[in-house]
C-alpha cells in the first residue's frame, strides 16, 4: 500500500474524435451521446475521479466541443483541481500527445491513456494495470485474447486465408507507461513524421520499449457504431443501480496526554485517546461503514489488536484498505458522514481541514465529505469525558463486474 501511495500516476483521456461512424453529425460526437441517461464521457471520467491512485486527470477534447464537455463535467463526480482540459489535434496521436504535454510540468512518474468511449472500463483492471506498474513493467497493455476464428480477405471479399489465432489478443485501453518514456517516444513518432500508429503500445513497441500484457475485461467495450451506443444505453438503463449504505460504530477511552486524532488530524487537547493503533475513533467507525457495503467484515478481521505491526499505526493505513476493498468489488465511493460524539476538544474550528482528509484519503470530491460533531449533554461516560464515540455511514454504488 505504501508503494501504491508514492506512485504518482495521471490520466489522459482521449475525447477528441468525432465518431462518424456512430451516427449523423446532429447526433453529436458519440462520446456525448447519452447512456444511463448521461453522457458516455460522464461515466468514463467517474472511473478516474473515483481511482484514488489517479493524482492528475487531462481530458483532451476538439475545440468546438466547449459547451459539449462542460455540460458532461457537471454530469460527472467532482474532480476538483485533479482535472484539466485540453485541446485535441487532427488524429488520436496528436491528441495523446497534447495530453501528454499537459502533464509534463507535474510530478506524475506513470500515465494511463485511455478513450473515452470505453466507459465500462472497472477499478479492478486498473488495479491490476497498477500491480504490474509497481512490478517494474515500462507498459502495461490490457488485453482480452481473441476467442473467434480469423480470416483474412482478398481485395474481392472472399477468404484469402485462415489466420492461427494461438497468441492474438485484441488490445483495450487503458494503456499505460512510464510517464518520461512514452512521452519522448510520443516526442520521438511527431518529429519522424510516423502518423500511422493506431494505438499508444504501438508507438511504445517502435520505441523499443517492452509492453506487458495483463488481463483486459469482457465489458471493456469500445462505443464505435450506433448499435454500441444503444446496447450500452439498454445495460445501463435496464439494470436498478446498486446503491449500498454501511454504518459503522467507535468509541475510545480518554486517557492522559498531550492532544487526540480525529479523522487523520492532531488536535492538542489535555486528553489522549488510548487504543492500539493511534486510536483515531473517525477513521475506525468509517472504516466498517465501508466494509460493511460489500460485506468485507470490519477493521479487526483485517487489522486485529493483538497483532503487534499495528501498535501505533496511522488508521489511515485501515481507511484506504477498506477503499481499495471496495474499489476492487467494483464499487464507486458516492459519500461518507462521520458524527463525532465528544465533549472535548471542539470539533468547529478542524471541521473544514477533517473534510480535507477524508476527500484526500477516499478520493472523493471534498462537498461529498460530511462531519459533524455533538455533545453528550454531560451525560454517560461521554458526558463525563471518559472517551469519544464516533458514527460513520458510506454511501457506494456498485456495478457489475466480469466473473
Amino acid at each position: 500500500m505504501q508503494a501504491e501511495n508514492t506512485m504518482k500516476c495521471g490520466v489522459v483521456i482521449v475525447a477528441a474524435g468525432r465518431g462518424e461512424r456512430a451516427g449523423g453529425p446532429a447526433e453529436g460526437p458519440k462520446q456525448y451521446r447519452r447512456i444511463g441517461g448521461r453522457p458516455v464521457i460522464s461515466h468514463t471520467l467517474d472511473l478516474f475521479i473515483g481511482w484514488r491512485p489517479a493524482r492528475q486527470i487531462v481530458v483532451v477534447i476538439h475545440p468546438d466541443d466547449e459547451a459539449l464537455f462542460s455540460d458532461a463535467r457537471k454530469a460527472a463526480l467532482s474532480a476538483g483541481n485533479r482535472l484539466t482540459v485540453v485541446h485535441g489535434g487532427a488524429t488520436r496521436q496528436q491528441s495523446v500527445l497534447a495530453g501528454l504535454e499537459a502533464l509534463a510540468g507535474s510530478d506524475v512518474d506513470h500515465v494511463l491513456i485511455h478513450d473515452a468511449v470505453r466507459p465500462f472500463a472497472e477499478p479492478a483492471l486498473l488495479d491490476r494495470i497498477l500491480v504490474a506498474l509497481r512490478a517494474g513493467a515500462p507498459a502495461v497493455l490490457p488485453a482480452v485474447a481473441v476467442a473467434d476464428t480469423l480470416k483474412r480477405a482478398d481485395a474481392e471479399g472472399n477468404v484469402a486465408e485462415t489466420v492461427p489465432r494461438e497468441g492474438l489478443h485484441a488490445a483495450q485501453t487503458p494503456q499505460s507507461f512510464q510517464f518520461a518514456a512514452i512521452l519522448q517516444a510520443h516526442r520521438r513518432a511527431a518529429a519522424s513524421g510516423r502518423t500511422d500508429f493506431t494505438d499508444d503500445a504501438a508507438i511504445a513497441e517502435w520505441a523499443g520499449m517492452p509492453v506487458q500484457l495483463v488481463d483486459g475485461s469482457a465489458g471493456n467495450v469500445k462505443l464505435t457504431l450506433q448499435k454500441d451506443i444503444a446496447m450500452a444505453d439498454n445495460r445501463l438503463s435496464s439494470t436498478l443501480p446498486d446503491v449500498r449504505t454501511g454504518n459503522g460504530y467507535d468509541v475510545h477511552r480518554l486517557v492522559e496526554g498531550d492532544g487526540v486524532i480525529l479523522c487523520g488530524l492532531f488536535i492538542p487537547h489535555d486528553q489522549a485517546l488510548s487504543g492500539h493503533s493511534d486510536a483515531d475513533v473517525a477513521l475506525h467507525a468509517l472504516t466498517d461503514a465501508l466494509l460493511a457495503t460489500c460485506g468485507a467484515g470490519d477493521i479487526g478481521d483485517h487489522f486485529p489488536p493483538s497483532d503487534p505491526q499495528w501498535k501505533g499505526a496511522a488508521s489511515r493505513i485501515f481507511l484506504e484498505h477498506a477503499v481499495d476493498i471496495v474499489r476492487t468489488r467494483g464499487g464507486t465511493i458516492m459519500n461518507a458522514d462521520v458524527t463525532l460524539i465528544v465533549e472535548a476538544p471542539r470539533i468547529g474550528p478542524h471541521r473544514e481541514a477533517m473534510r480535507r482528509n477524508l476527500s484526500d484519503m477516499l478520493g472523493i470530491a471534498l462537498e461529498r465529505c460530511s462531519v459533524k460533531a455533538t455533545t453528550n449533554e454531560t451525560v454517560g461516560f461521554v458526558g463525563r469525558r471518559e472517551g469519544i464515540a464516533a458514527i460513520a455511514t458510506a454511501t457506494v454504488v456498485f456495478r457489475e463486474t466480469d466473473p
